[in-house]
Parts: C-alpha cells; sequence; structure tokens
C-alpha cells in the first residue's frame, strides 16, 4: 500500500467521496442495511429501486454524527480522494447484526456490552483493491475507536473455502483484522466472530 495514504474519522465533509466510492463499488446500500426495518426482500427491492433514499439516510445520519454512519475513511493524495470506507459502530447501533440466526444468542456476546463496537462493513475502491487498503482501515478503526468509547473491536468477516468475487468481502477480508490483532472468538464458517480488546 502506498504510504501516502491515510485514514482519518468520517464527517460530512467526506459525504460527496464516499457517495462517489459508493457509485464506483456499486454498493447501493450506502451502508444501511443494519439500520433498515423491512424484510429481505423489501431491503433487494429498496436497493435497486430506491437506491436514493438509502444515499438520504447516509448523508442525515453522516450530517448529524449519528452512530449510524460512524467510520472511518481511507484518503489517497489524488483523485479519488476517498478510496475506503469502514463501518465503526456501537453494537446497539447495528443490534441487527447481532439478532441475525448465525449469532443469536451466541455465548461470545455474552456479558457486558458496554463499550462494544462492531466493524460492520468495508468498501474499497475497485481501483485501489489488493494494495493494503482495508487492513490499514481496520488499523484506523483500532486507533480512533477508543475516542468514541469503543473498548472492544469486533467484526464479522467472511472466510470463504473457495474464491469469491471483492463485492462478496463486504464486511472485510480475514486477513486485514489479524494484521491488525484480532482474534477468533467463535468459530462458525464462513463467518467467525473475531475481536480485538483495545
Amino acid at each position: 500500500m502506498s504510504s501516502a495514504i491515510t485514514v482519518a474519522a468520517a464527517g460530512p465533509e467526506h459525504l460527496p467521496g464516499l457517495e462517489a466510492l459508493f457509485e464506483a463499488a456499486g454498493t447501493p446500500c450506502y451502508c444501511r442495511y443494519y439500520h433498515f426495518g423491512g424484510t429481505n426482500n423489501e431491503w433487494l427491492a429498496r436497493c435497486s429501486d430506491g437506491q436514493g433514499e438509502n444515499r438520504r439516510e447516509f448523508a442525515e445520519a453522516l450530517a448529524s454524527g449519528s452512530d449510524e454512519a460512524r467510520g472511518v475513511v481511507a484518503l489517497a493524495p489524488e483523485a479519488p480522494r476517498v478510496v475506503g470506507w469502514l463501518k465503526v459502530a456501537p453494537a446497539a447501533a447495528v443490534a441487527k447484526a447481532y439478532e441475525r440466526r448465525l449469532y443469536r444468542g451466541l455465548p461470545c456476546f455474552a456479558g457486558d456490552r458496554a463499550g462494544v463496537f462492531l466493524i460492520g462493513c468495508a468498501v474499497v475502491h475497485p481501483g485501489h483493491r489488493r494494495r493494503g487498503v482495508a487492513t490499514a482501515l481496520v488499523a484506523g478503526a483500532v486507533e480512533l475507536a477508543p475516542s468514541w468509547g469503543a473498548r472492544v473491536l469486533e467484526a464479522l468477516p467472511r472466510r470463504p473455502k473457495e474464491p469469491v468475487s471483492d463485492e462478496e468481502l463486504w464486511t472485510g477480508p480475514v486477513s486485514a483484522f489479524t494484521r491488525n490483532g484480532f482474534a477468533e472468538v467463535h468459530a462458525f464458517e464462513p463467518y467467525p466472530v473475531l475481536r480485538r480488546v483495545l
């Protein structure tokens, strides 16, 4: 990865770059899945027909400083400036992730959950993939999340047995986390639970 890539807390000033990133990556969800209350079919319909709604909700959340749009961005010195996004939200703000059948009631999620943040999704610009951007984003989350009240970071990356497209690694590659000190606390395949105490 180029040493010129920097990572910063996402803010309203990054909105144009984030919108361009989501568009370049073909990601119509605008990181709204964990905040959508409808059915899976309604979500798919919203992404195919109503991505303007996802974009609007993301912009509003980012502008207001909501936990729903908390995260970090990878910045390049040249255009496109925003080349990566990583959602880093309090577990309570992304409860839908933990309510999924795969994770509901797991012992690793028992106990005091105050200060637990989830790395919910990762997007890297197609022109900057396989250059260490995801690893840099996770490192940035480890550095910045304590200032938001995080004491623990969790991640639910995909560990495929066979090659998959970059788009299918929307929760980030396992290697980006293990390189940043995350340890496996539940071995469910292909989505293990990883954790790092800060």
